[in-house]
């Protein structure tokens, strides 16, 4: 896993010139393999689209008898934990603590947006209505 990696949410729409090869990676997530977040940014913007850095993370944590369990366990609580209005999410931070028998891996996940209108105000969250 790539520190400063990006996830994408299932369903979620890029340019046409823009293609990463994707990794499912838990429910309704995948991982975009081998391209670090500013990389993804510059692909994005070269596109005419706009990856926008939202304010707001996720940070969670998860036990599992191996790093690795740990490490996905945690990455898959924290995507869990991003906000369904936002269709991607940047790989920010990652501790890991071993313990005897165990480890507990302590993930942050930063919110992102992928659209190709400017404002953050365009994109619809599907649990509200709309007012009129």
């Amino acid at each position: 896993m790539i520190l400063r990696s990006i996830f994408l949410r299932s369903g979620c729409t890029l340019p046409n010139r823009v293609d990463p090869r994707r990794e499912p990676f838990c429910d309704n997530w995948a991982h975009v393999e081998k391209i670090e977040a500013s990389d993804f940014d510059v692909m994005i913007r070269k596109a005419g689209w706009h990856f926008i850095w939202v304010q707001g993370s996720c940070s969670r944590q998860g036990f599992g008898l191996t790093e690795e369990n740990a490490i996905h366990r945690a990455l898959s609580s924290a995507l869990r934990g991003i906000n369904k209005r936002f269709n991607a999410a940047e790989f920010g931070s990652l501790r890991i603590l071993r313990f005897p028998g165990f480890y507990v891996a302590h993930v942050k996940m930063e919110s992102r947006q992928i659209q190709q209108n400017t404002s953050l105000d365009v994109v619809v969250d599907e649990s509200r209505p709309l007012a009129i």
